[in-house]
C-alpha cells in the first residue's frame, strides 16, 4: 500500500493537463487508452466525464487502487507494459500516455515498442497524445534550494517525499527524492528513491511515431504550474 501512496503524493496532485485529455475525448470519442495510468488520474477523471476508459499500467498495486476509487464508473484495467501491452481486436480513437510516460521507457529501443504497439491498437485516423516534460534546471545545495516536499497523512502516519537533486546527463535527467515515514509514534524511517527520464523532444518523438507508420498531427501545450514544470504534447495520427 505504501507505493500507492507515494504515487499518489508525487503524481496523483496533477491536474493541470485533464482539461486538455477531456477535450480531445470529447473530440475523438471513446472509448479511451490510459497508457500508465497509474492510480487512475486520467482513468477516473475521463470516467467521471461519461468516457468509457482502458487504463493500463505495470502496477499490479496501483491498478487495484484504481478499481477500488473506481467503484461503477466505467473503466477496465489492463495489468501490462506500455511498451509490449496487447489487446486483441481492441481499436481505439484516442490513446493518452500522460505525464512523461514515453520519456520512462528506456531510449529509443523502448519508445519503438511502444509506438508500434499504439498504432497496432489506434483506430484508422485515431489519435495518440503524448505528454513530454519541459527541461529542468538542476540543483543542489551549493546552487538553488530544492522545492518544498510533498507531505500526507494516512491513520496518523506522515509521508514526506523531498526532492533533493536534478541530475543532467547526456541521455537524461535523474530526479533524486528522499522518502520519509513518521509512525504516530514519531519513529522516522527514510529511503531515497530515482527515476530517470529519458531527454526527448516533441520532433524527435513525431519523426520515431512516423516511422512507426503514424503521422505527425502537431503539438499542444500544458503550461507549467507552481509545482510542475510544463509539458509539450506531441499528437500522432494512425
Amino acid at each position: 500500500m505504501s507505493e500507492v501512496i507515494w504515487h499518489d503524493l508525487e503524481c496523483g496532485g496533477y491536474d493541470a493537463d485533464l482539461p486538455l485529455w477531456r477535450e480531445l475525448a470529447a473530440a475523438e470519442g471513446g472509448p479511451v487508452l490510459d497508457l500508465g495510468a497509474g492510480t487512475g488520474r486520467v482513468a477516473l477523471d475521463l470516467a467521471r466525464a461519461g468516457f468509457e476508459v482502458v487504463a493500463v499500467d505495470l502496477e499490479a498495486e496501483f491498478l487495484e487502487a484504481l478499481r477500488a476509487r473506481a467503484g461503477e464508473l466505467p473503466i477496465e484495467t489492463l495489468l501490462a507494459d506500455a511498451r509490449t501491452f496487447a489487446l486483441p481486436g481492441r481499436r481505439f480513437p484516442l490513446i493518452l500516455a500522460p505525464m512523461q510516460t514515453v520519456q520512462l521507457l528506456g531510449g529509443p529501443d523502448g519508445r519503438a515498442a511502444f509506438l508500434h504497439s499504439v498504432a497496432a491498437h489506434l483506430a484508422p485516423g485515431g489519435l495518440l497524445a503524448a505528454s513530454l516534460a519541459d527541461a529542468m534546471d538542476g540543483f543542489d545545495a551549493e546552487h538553488t534550494e530544492p522545492p518544498l516536499p510533498d507531505i500526507v497523512e494516512r491513520d496518523g502516519w506522515v509521508y514526506v517525499s523531498q526532492p533533493v537533486a536534478v541530475r543532467p546527463g547526456p541521455a537524461g535527467i535523474s530526479i533524486e527524492r528522499i522518502r520519509q515515514i513518521v509512525s504516530p509514534a514519531g519513529r522516522r524511517t527514510a529511503e531515497g528513491d530515482e527515476i530517470h527520464l529519458d531527454t526527448l523532444d516533441g520532433d524527435t518523438l513525431a519523426a520515431e511515431g512516423v516511422a512507426a507508420g503514424l503521422r505527425d498531427a502537431g503539438r499542444r501545450r500544458i503550461e507549467a504550474t507552481e509545482e510542475h514544470v510544463g509539458s509539450e504534447v506531441v499528437l500522432l495520427r494512425g
